[in-house]
């Protein structure tokens, strides 16, 4: 993509990695490296694999520099050399004014075809699953789902009962004013008046 982009947030660190570990093989181009960069900088990743995945391209290294790796010299590594990381400062027990987020599921896919939609109310700052639970709450025969956890976060699996599947290469896919979500449902936070659609989709 034009500003830096490549692919989603969520695959720059090994897209990064791929094309530092094989930079020797181009030819010079008008890509910008420094503008790929700068998308990793601002993106605030909270997913260990995600964050596991950008380090390496951060230090100038992928995944295939393990294997030539001499752990026994960097046991006195000098301070200079550490990486230093700074706490988080929490906003625990800070109240947080309640917003209100629309929130849909589609089925034209499959089955009885369904649409369903509903405004919950949640604190600011929850995240998608969190406005996905109280939506089940307030009505679990409509708004019902379940998910699995995985090393991404957790993974919708089925909603309103009907379930993804790898053989008819179907899942929930969530969008936002009609882009898809560039994170999962255990991060991304709508923000007031968003409207939200979980709709079945192939792939």
């Amino acid at each position: 993509k034009g500003n830096g982009m490549i692919g989603n947030i969520y695959s720059m660190g090994l897209a990064l990695q791929a094309l530092g570990a094989t930079k020797m093989f181009y030819a010079p181009r008008k890509w910008d490296c420094a503008q790929a960069f700068s998308v990793v900088y601002a993106h605030d990743y909270q997913q260990p694999t995600a964050i596991a995945q950008v380090l390496p391209a951060l230090v100038g290294r992928s995944y295939l520099d393990v294997a030539g790796l001499d752990c026994a010299a960097t046991k006195d590594m000098s301070p200079s050399r550490q990486l230093l990381l700074s706490p988080v400062l929490g906003t625990q027990g800070v109240p947080r004014a309640p917003i209100q987020v629309h929130y849909s599921i589609t089925n034209e896919l499959q089955g009885k075809h369904f649409h369903y939609s509903t405004s919950v109310t949640v604190p600011g700052g929850s995240t998608l699953l969190q406005v996905m639970e109280v939506a089940a709450e307030e009505n679990p025969q409509t708004f019902s789902f379940q998910t699995e956890q995985t090393s991404w976060g957790p993974y919708v699996t089925s909603i309103h009962g009907l379930a993804a599947s790898t053989d008819d290469r179907t899942y929930w896919q969530f969008l936002s004013a009609g882009n898809a979500l560039e994170e999962g449902v255990g991060l991304y936070k709508p923000h007031d008046g968003e409207h939200i659609q979980a709709v079945f989709s192939t792939y």
